[in-house]
């Protein structure tokens, strides 16, 4: 019994250190993908979990399937076929430079895969909960499709779903899409959000006006009441002083009502690629460990999205050990 996971697997690369892209003919490869890296952050705490996707049949694809193994990832319905694997260039900010990100990842074997060769029957067995994100369906009409049925398939069997919002502009805007559609779509069958009143108001067409945690759990509220299967909604508050210096909280919002943290500010950070991401694993171990406790859920989603901004790369790698010690709090070395 797993956890599984639906989305693309790619390859990040990056310049060193705090360079502009090519500025030294040098790049850093880490694998990237945002279910992967939910994936990764629950296998790092100990949980169970599968990853669904096609990956190029090569030593790129490879290479990917290798190191999710390694983290611990259940990489038995990760299908290798001829063709590309998706990629994504990172320029890190600094000071009051912020992040850059350059997509290449158009005609990979995952977002040309027709949706019809995804057998969610076999696919889904043994599944606790599918997990998916606005990314999978933002690459085109064949993922699109395919994310919709892996949330029809699972629905049909009573596997809960949990969707995280991810909107992406640069790629619903690369071909002919409808995302307030598709993600209304997805969204109906999910019991679990991670998205915020931003996302929220993309949904249902309307503002929020209300401010900080008012605002939050207005949105929450319109959201639970247009989608009758919605029971969690989850997300975090950014504050970004630099590139280098942010502010974080985070909330949890049930039917019965929320739980936000206090602020926590988070400097020095190394990476804050893949914090939304840690936040989600948080979130969703916090949830299962606590039988769906929102204050615990919340807790342990802030502490792994913090931790992450700590790390190179994509992914948290952060285990229980660790989650302990952040809440435990000093910061002197660990002996």
């Amino acid at each position: 019994m797993s956890i599984v996971f639906f989305g693309e697997l790619m390859l990040r690369l990056s310049p060193p250190g705090r360079e502009l892209l090519l500025q030294t003919p040098k790049l850093k490869v880490n694998v990237g993908g945002a279910e992967a890296n939910v994936a990764t952050g629950l296998a790092c705490l100990g949980h169970k979990v599968r990853m669904i996707s096609a990956v190029s049949d090569n030593p790129l694809g490879g290479a990917v399937i290798g190191e999710l193994r390694r983290r611990g990832v259940d990489t038995s319905t990760v299908v290798s076929e001829a063709g590309r694997l998706g990629l994504y260039f990172l320029t890190p900010g600094a000071g009051l430079r912020a992040s850059e990100v350059v997509y290449d990842r158009a005609y990979s074997v995952f977002a040309q895969r027709d949706a019809s060769s995804w057998d969610w029957d076999a696919l889904l067995e043994g599944a606790t909960r599918l997990h998916l994100s606005g990314i999978t369906p933002a690459l085109g009409h064949n993922t699109a499709a395919a994310a919709i049925a892996a949330a029809e398939a699972a629905g049909a069997r009573g596997i809960p779903v949990s969707f995280d919002g991810n909107y992406r502009a640069k790629l619903w805007e690369s071909w002919d899409s409808d995302p307030k559609a598709v993600l209304t779509q997805l969204i109906g069958h999910a019991d679990l959000l991670f998205g915020n009143h931003r996302d929220i108001s993309l949904l249902l067409g309307r503002e929020f006006s209300g401010d900080g945690a008012d605002r939050r759990r207005e949105a929450a509220e319109a959201a639970f009441a247009a989608f009758p299967k919605l029971q969690t909604i989850a997300n975090t508050a950014r504050h970004v002083d630099d590139a280098d210096s942010h502010r974080v909280s985070a909330r949890v919002d049930t039917r019965a009502g929320g739980y936000q943290t206090d602020e926590v500010l988070i400097a020095g950070i190394v990476d804050r690629i893949g914090a939304g991401d840690a936040f989600a694993a948080g979130v969703l171990h916090g949830l299962i460990e606590s039988k769906g406790d929102a204050k615990a859920a919340a807790h342990a989603g802030l502490a792994l999205t913090a931790l992450k901004h700590s790390l190179p790369g994509d992914a948290s790698l952060f285990t229980r050990a660790d989650l302990a010690a952040f809440d435990e709090g000093g910061l002197d070395v660990r002996r």
